[in-house]
């Protein structure tokens, strides 16, 4: 893997990625992926990013790039975000990964946050709206969202959000959600509201409190968490818990599922700390460990040394294995 970088204008850059997998998952051969970025700030607060990548893998020939364009104007008082992103079919970037493949996104959201001068308590108002429109290479729409959110961000740090989603989305094929629960295909139309209350990060304790209520793909679904969470007990030691529960009712069936998960850091000098997750999936029946060592050796150079696990909690006794991972990461910033 190789990436550079250079700084044009005053607050811009571009860049050149490579990436080579001498054995492809494909097909036999090798597999490469390169592409070209820029960054480019005019003014104080608009920004244009952009990419444009393309892969070659063994037997996937054609519709194999990828692009984005994006123009964001991020003032205090008020902002925008416009973007298209295109991903095609047998894009296929084997070192790395793709969430979704063969689709078109086009974005757009507009803020509108004012600072009250007669109110003492609050720092600031948010008003945004936001439209996430996804298709595939063919124009069929797999995906749409419309949210409106509204917020204050408060003088002592602390923030709260309410907000409510129009949400569409395309099966094209089954989805298996849980076990003996299966989403048949189909578009499903569903609406839900959110609200957010967040602990300021000067605290002690820091986090969001969250309350999701609504539609979900013919039934309802209900949601109660904690995220972000950060309990500092020492200059050095933080615990960063995170909760999640669902109770979701469908036409196909009824089922609860649970996410908790635990993370410990130890910062040992300004450039290295160790961080120690434990996560447990009640839908997976899964319990994950992941050990990371990040040693930043000189300034934009690392090292990683990372362990991970994956149990299920299913067998008798004790979980079992069922896949472990040792992986070192090196990288090296050369300034030229």
């Amino acid at each position: 893997m190789a990436r550079l970088k250079r700084d044009v204008l005053r607050r811009s850059a571009v860049g050149a990625l490579f990436t080579g997998r001498s054995v492809s998952t494909e097909a036999p051969g090798a597999s490469y992926t390169y592409g070209v970025d820029g960054v480019f700030s005019f003014y104080d607060n608009l920004n244009v990013n952009t990419y444009v990548a393309r892969t070659e893998t063994p037997g996937r020939r054609g519709d194999d790039a990828s692009y984005q364009g994006q123009l964001e104007y991020s003032g205090d008082r008020w902002g925008f975000v416009v973007e298209r992103l295109g991903v095609g079919a047998n894009f296929n970037p084997e070192v790395g990964f793709l969430r979704r493949d063969d689709f078109r996104r086009s974005f757009g959201s507009f803020r509108f946050s004012p600072r009250p001068r007669s109110i003492a308590a609050v720092r600031k108002f948010l008003f945004e709206g936001s439209l996430d429109y996804i298709a595939d290479g063919a124009g069929l729409l797999e995906t749409r969202l419309q949210q409106g959110i509204f917020g204050i961000e408060f003088e002592n740090g602390d923030r709260f959000f309410a907000g409510a989603t129009d949400n569409y989305e395309f099966l094209k094929q089954p989805f298996d959600i849980h076990k003996d629960v299966t989403i048949p295909i189909g578009g499903y139309s569903f609406t839900n509201a959110r609200v957010v209350y967040a602990l300021g990060q000067q605290r002690s304790t820091s986090g969001g409190l969250t309350f999701d209520r609504g539609q979900f793909f013919g039934g309802e679904w209900t949601s109660v968490g904690y995220f972000r969470g950060r309990v500092n007990l020492s200059p050095q030691v933080a615990v960063e818990p995170s909760l999640s529960f669902n109770w979701i009712e469908l036409p196909q069936g009824g089922f609860t599922t649970e996410l908790v998960s635990t993370r410990v850091i130890y910062t040992l000098t300004p450039r290295m700390f160790v961080a120690a997750l434990l996560q447990y999936n009640s839908g997976a029946d899964s319990l994950g460990t992941n050990i990371r060592l990040r040693w930043e050796y000189q300034p934009g150079s690392e090292l990683f040394v990372v362990y991970t696990d994956e149990r299920d909690t299913l067998t008798p006794r004790f979980a079992g294995l069922e896949n472990r991972a040792f992986v070192v990461k090196f990288n090296r910033l050369f300034r030229f």
